[in-house]
């Protein structure tokens, strides 16, 4: 049997690089995609050290670099299984500071890059002549706005609903199409949230963290690794029957 593919987007650190070390490990070839190259060079040989991975530069916000990096992935990994539209932009946006130029920005990277990794997996999945498996990346903060997070939030909760109906129009091609809701990670970008949001505020690092950390059920922050956990059991053969699905990985925070 050839060995299985999944392309991940902004893999070069973070719960990106998590969810690729973590597919590795269950088997699969990795494209370790980012805009930072450097970055995602470094991710891919970590896992070349035990497994198998490329590096493909990738603007995500940008629909026909989105086509091309998935195609190389599949040309030089020899098929795509599973792509893992992971990228995306976290800034601190009160809602009356939002500007177009921020909304379009924002947008692009986490709306608009699932739409096209969507579309690109689709056309390897068919060129390849079998289905596959889509996982995006939500948030418990697109299952319940969060304070200061008016852009991200939305965009979020866009990506639920994307989940559902990409879900229901690509069942009949054997592709399933599920998301993955992270609590407060311990990645850059949460770090750089809870730093703005304390400095508005005029509070230290620790109080910004605090008002996301607080209601935790587990009493502790998540690691990247927690994420990855989810992301492959949407990835595997355990999660065959599911999909249209948003699961929630968030230690606690957001109750359905």
């Amino acid at each position: 049997m050839t060995q299985k593919v999944a392309f991940i987007t902004g893999a070069a650190q973070g719960i990106g690089k998590a969810i690729a070390e973590r597919l590795s490990k269950d088997g699969f070839a990795i494209a370790v995609a980012d805009f930072n190259l450097e970055g995602a060079q470094q991710t891919a040989d970590e896992i070349n050290k035990d497994g198998k991975a490329i590096a493909v530069k990738v603007d995500v916000s940008d629909r026909d670099q989105v086509f091309a990096a998935v195609e190389k992935a599949c040309n030089e990994l020899g098929d795509l299984n599973v792509i893992v539209n992971n990228a995306g932009l976290g800034p601190t946006t009160p809602i009356e500071t939002i500007t177009p130029e921020q909304f379009e920005k924002v947008y692009s990277v986490n709306v608009g890059s699932v739409y096209w990794g969507i579309q690109a997996a689709i056309k390897c999945f068919h060129e390849k002549g079998h289905g596959g498996k889509i996982i995006n990346a939500s948030s418990q903060a697109g299952q319940v706005g969060n304070p200061n997070l008016a852009l991200y939030s939305g965009t979020k909760f866009a990506i639920r609903g994307i989940t559902q109906t990409a879900a229901r129009d690509l069942a009949k091609d054997n592709i399933t199409v599920n998301a993955y809701c992270p609590g407060i990670v311990k990645t850059p970008m949460m770090m750089d949230i809870a730093h703005h949001v304390a400095e508005a505020n005029g509070k230290d690092d620790e109080w910004g963290m605090q008002q996301y950390t607080k209601d935790i059920a587990l009493g502790r922050l998540s690691e990247p690794s927690d994420v990855a956990a989810c992301v492959s059991y949407l990835a595997g053969p355990d999660s065959d029957y599911m999909t249209g699905q948003a699961l929630l990985i968030d230690g606690g925070m957001v109750f359905n």
